[in-house]
């Protein structure tokens, strides 16, 4: 899988469930909550004031090297 800012939260979940872990790190603690069903990366790092390059980033290399 490759990870882009448009990507939907709960398919990076639903792809590998520990990517769970890098949300969580920027402070969001809802990948569990309907929203992310929905909503892209990019979405989420706007409402989370978090950086959306950097944590596609950690997402691809993390996917990468499994």
């Amino acid at each position: 899988m490759k990870v882009t800012k448009d990507t939907i939260i709960l398919d990076v979940l639903n792809a590998d469930g520990a990517t769970a872990r890098f949300f969580m790190e920027i402070g969001m603690h809802c990948v569990g909550c309907p929203s992310a069903s929905g909503e892209s990366i990019a979405q989420a790092c706007a409402v989370h004031g978090a950086d959306a390059e950097a944590l596609v980033e950690k997402l691809n290399a993390y996917l990468e090297g499994k």
